[in-house]
């Protein structure tokens, strides 16, 4: 129900910019981690996915949910595992389907709302755990936002808290956002490595994938309109995104859930800030940080970024 408008993110020069914010940290920050443990989960339709832990007998357990083209290997990801794990959780980080560095077996990949595989892995870890807390970002946030308040699945009982950085909670907004000048090196990274990962789809099937339509590609919501949507049996980019959007069911999400935007995220339009679902829904947290990027929220030398401690004071807050 609160929507906050938080001033503790104050960073230095020149990480007012939300640019600045977005790149600093895929760049530059070093990080240690504790080695992850990888396990290999076969699902249902003879796939896999691979998971990787931070485990230390723990009964609380949070499970991360990287971006577009991010895996448990992401600085953001990497950062919240060490915050979480040194403060009483045991942390799983996913890996989408072809994001683990092998592509995976079967034709569909991943994408916004492909809630079935998070379903899969909390079903597995589940019963070793008295609570559960799920936490995404980017792409990843919207994936939990979905699966929390979609009622596909039934939700476990010991999912307590979530928490959301940085969604684009309105799919179509924010493919026309990142698709703008302004954003291109964005647009073209993203693109760089889902063509890669196209290529290698249309070796496995080629009678499935018409790899003629890559150079109809320009920007994100082209492949969506050729590849993401067709391939998980969406019409088009359109009938993708009207679907797997989060914003239509955050006012059906039932238990405890932040999500942190900042207001300079070059990603997102102003329809990726949900004041009203979020006065609507009185288990909805919407914070509102002037600055951060998309992702961003750097700490320069500091152990932990800013979001990654606002996630570690929600979730812990019982």
């Amino acid at each position: 129900m609160p929507v906050i408008t938080t001033t503790d993110y104050r960073p230095p020069f020149p990480f007012t910019n939300g640019h600045v914010n977005t790149i600093f940290p895929s760049l530059f920050r070093q990080q240690t981690l504790p080695p992850y443990r990888r396990e290999r989960i076969t699902t249902p339709d003879d796939d896999f996915l691979d998971i990787d832990h931070l485990h230390n007998g723990n009964k609380s357990l949070a499970i991360l949910c990287h971006g577009l083209e991010g895996s448990s290997a992401s600085q953001y990801i990497q950062g919240t595992a060490l915050a979480l794990h040194a403060n009483d959780w045991d942390v799983t980080a996913m890996n989408y389907r072809s994001c683990s560095g092998e592509i995976n077996r079967q034709i569909r990949m991943y994408h916004s709302g492909a809630t079935s595989d998070l379903h899969l892995i909390i079903q597995y870890l589940e019963k070793a755990y008295e609570r559960i807390a799920l936490v995404g970002f980017s792409l990843g946030g919207n994936l939990v936002l979905k699966y929390l308040g979609d009622g596909i699945y039934p939700l476990n009982g010991k999912i307590e808290r979530a928490a959301a950085i940085s969604v684009p909670v309105d799919l179509v907004g924010g493919s026309v956002e990142i698709s703008k000048r302004k954003n291109i090196i964005y647009d073209r990274r993203f693109l760089k490595t889902l063509r890669k990962k196209i290529l290698e789809k249309h070796q496995q099937f080629p009678d499935a994938i018409n790899i003629s339509d890559l150079n109809k590609v320009k920007t994100i919501r082209d492949y969506d309109d050729y590849f993401t949507g067709p391939i998980h049996g969406f019409k088009d980019a359109a009938d993708y995104y009207e679907k797997c959007n989060s914003k239509q069911f955050l006012t059906a999400i039932k238990i405890p859930t932040l999500l942190l935007q900042a207001l300079d995220d070059p990603f997102l339009p102003d329809s990726c800030y949900p004041i009203k679902e979020t006065e609507l829904n009185k288990q909805l947290t919407l914070m509102l940080s002037k600055y951060g990027g998309h992702v961003g929220f750097s700490l320069p030398g500091k152990s932990h970024y800013w979001e990654e401690l606002k996630i570690l004071e929600y979730l812990s807050n019982r």
